[in-house]
């Protein structure tokens, strides 16, 4: 919880008060190049991410490569795509510290770390398994009212 929820945010932070705020010249020129490592960014994290068994390790990339998102909105040099980056910093911050929060406590009950030995956890576990499902579409930008229309 703590790199998804402080650390990855402190250096988007930083990002925002160094660079835009001390060095706005080199903030400028130097944003394309920060579009293109934020794309690079979201498609390697995220193709790394599926393939992981372990349940906090694909967290964690998919974690990282929201963090690409983040990195893009900054670049963009606009006001939209500030205020869509603090927003999703935010955002980011409470949702991925929940899935790690409730990827440990599911761990703590079953003891098991990989997905493909956790088939079926919606029977013994009801309750988490609504809760990791409702930020999981969550982590996806998807509305939970949709969702749980749905069912």
């Amino acid at each position: 919880m703590l790199l998804a929820g402080i650390l990855l945010k402190m250096g988007v932070y930083d990002l925002i008060r160094i660079n835009m705020e001390l060095l706005p010249h080199a903030h400028s020129i130097f944003s394309p190049l920060l579009m293109i490592i934020g794309t690079i960014q979201i498609i390697y994290a995220a193709s790394t991410s599926l393939g992981q068994r372990n349940l906090k390790k694909r967290i964690a990339y998919s974690s990282v490569s929201h963090m690409g998102f983040i990195i893009i909105g900054i670049s963009s040099l606009t006001d939209t795509g500030l205020n869509g980056a603090l927003l999703q910093i935010i955002s980011h911050g409470f949702i991925g510290a929940a899935l790690f929060f409730l990827a440990g406590t599911t761990y703590d009950r079953i003891c098991l770390v990989y997905l493909d030995e956790m088939g079926g956890i919606a029977i013994p576990m009801p309750k988490m398994f609504m809760m990791f499902s409702s930020f999981s579409m969550a982590s996806l930008a998807l509305p939970d009212v949709l969702w749980i229309q749905a069912i």
